[in-house]
């Protein structure tokens, strides 16, 4: 399975790797998580995008889906349910110092930058209300009683942002269903957030969305998979540069 995209978002890659030769040494990538929130509740797959604000040095005025970096205080809340094997062996595959501690921190990291930056709080009521870390994000879901869910979530695709640039993240890309969403709380979205506006994004029409190369290819990812049924057998490409060229392995 290999989206049309792919070459073009390798050629990017390369092509940024390349005018990075002989900088500085390049920024370690951060070990980050991003969220697709899919609709299917119509004929018409949708899934949740943002756009980032201008003033944005990174992907400034592109959509993009609600991510951001692993924090402490996501290795530490409660949670219901567990990631898959499968999910867990993927996530470990291909990475230093790997644990079962970092794939659920990755996990819940795509959870809680989901809420920060949209408000949408994915996860279930029926357990009660959870313990959480103090001072953080994870207090608003002990507040609406919702234990993060991480059992519904997919992992579809890993990224490495190429040397070169003022950031970099070490993104993993995981899809929930949007029947995943316990409360969608409103005013988390406007002029002065880090995200300005919300839309429900067509996957056949995202192509008139502005958005990066590598955002591009991940929804044509998705696409595939959703052929497929979304099965969590299937391999998980992952994207980064070796040696001054970018590739495209799988996990």
């Amino acid at each position: 399975m290999k989206p049309d995209r792919t070459d073009g978002l390798l050629a990017h890659m390369s092509r940024v790797a390349g005018a990075a030769t002989g900088a500085s040494p390049s920024l370690k990538p951060l070990d980050s998580a991003s969220l697709l929130i899919l609709d299917c509740s119509r004929n018409l797959p949708k899934v949740l995008m943002g756009r980032r604000h201008q003033n944005h040095s990174f992907m400034p005025g592109k959509f993009v889906f609600p991510g951001g970096s692993v924090e402490k205080s996501d290795s530490s809340m409660r949670v219901a349910g567990t990631l898959s094997p499968r999910t867990e062996a993927a996530l470990m595959t291909k990475v230093r110092r790997s644990s079962p501690g970092l794939c659920r921190a990755l996990a819940l990291s795509a959870i809680r930058e989901t809420f920060e930056e949209t408000g949408f709080m994915v996860g279930s009521k029926e357990y009660g209300t959870p313990d959480a870390p103090a001072n953080t994000a994870w207090r608003t879901f002990k507040e609406h009683g919702v234990f993060p869910e991480l059992d519904r979530m997919s992992f579809i695709a890993r990224a490495i942002t190429p040397p070169g640039l003022s950031k970099r993240f070490d993104t993993r890309f995981f899809v929930v269903d949007r029947r995943a969403v316990a409360e969608e709380p409103s005013g988390f979205v406007g002029p002065d957030s880090e995200l300005t506006e919300l839309a429900w994004v067509p996957l056949k029409h995202a192509s008139k969305f502005e958005m990066s190369e590598i955002t591009a290819t991940i929804i044509e990812e998705l696409q595939q998979r959703l052929t497929n049924g979304l099965s969590e057998m299937l391999p998980v490409p992952f994207y980064h540069v070796r040696y001054g060229r970018a590739v495209r392995d799988y996990l």
